[in-house]
């Protein structure tokens, strides 16, 4: 299938590993240029992949990386982190700013420096990156669930306020996915990670590279009537449950 992305410049945040690290290799694959930024050094070498370490927690530093940015026509939002489950008695002020931070500020700044670009231009994508804790409770804890859901609601919101622009934007909601995120699933001889298995109708986890064959299906003009949606890719786990 062709998805017509060569020429087009890409942001992918969390680019060092995961999800974003298949994103970023799989737009580079299909002739995109890539910029991508993690707080972590990546080790991924293309002549068209642009690369910043830096914390998408550090506003300052994330506006001045943007700032370099001259045109976009697609952006990643998938930069995360998880908060260990923990109930909101269990949760600190800091672990709560650092995952909101991480999972959602992120996504407005990048958000808000950007679209004067689209808008000037009349087009672009955003995907951005909620899970199946954007729809339900126990996919994560207190923090790490409200984050998403709210990333769900901006995302919403982005749509509804720049459709008009040629803006559009989706989100992608993944189950559980084999990257460094979840290795501590695997801790233990696996119980949690084999508990997820049983749990989930095609017993496995996802794949980062499943991810992103998503990401890109989504950013191309294939999805280009597609605004506003939330796509589950969770292997089954959340059929039963009400969403």
């Amino acid at each position: 299938m062709d998805l017509n992305l060569e020429q087009k410049k890409v942001l992918v945040t969390g680019v060092a590993s995961g999800i974003g690290y298949e994103q970023a290799k799989l737009f580079l694959e299909n002739g995109a240029s890539v910029i991508g930024i993690d707080k972590d050094e990546c080790d991924l070498q293309n002549q068209n992949f642009s690369f910043y370490q830096t914390d998408v927690t550090n506003v300052d530093a994330l506006k001045q990386v943007l700032n370099e940015i001259t045109t976009i026509d697609i952006v990643c939002n998938t930069a995360g982190i998880l908060d260990a489950y923990h109930s909101i008695s269990q949760t600190s002020f800091e672990e709560w700013n650092q995952v909101i931070n991480t999972n959602l500020t992120s996504q407005f700044v990048i958000a808000k420096e950007l679209l004067p670009l689209m808008i000037k231009q009349q087009s672009g994508v955003f995907i951005n990156m909620a899970s199946i804790a954007g729809k339900i409770a126990g996919g994560g804890g207190a923090a790490y669930t409200a984050s998403k859901h709210a990333v769900i609601g901006f995302t919403k919101q982005l749509n509804f306020d720049y459709a008009k622009n040629g803006i559009r934007a989706n989100c992608i909601a993944p189950g559980a996915v084999m990257t460094n995120m979840n290795s501590s699933d695997f801790n233990n001889g696996g119980e949690i990670a084999e508990m997820v298995k049983q749990s989930t109708p095609a017993q496995r986890y996802a794949t980062a590279k499943e991810i992103a064959e998503l990401t890109l299906f989504l950013a191309s003009d294939k999805a280009q009537y597609i605004y506003g949606e939330t796509i589950t890719i969770d292997g089954g786990w959340s059929i039963d449950k009400i969403i």
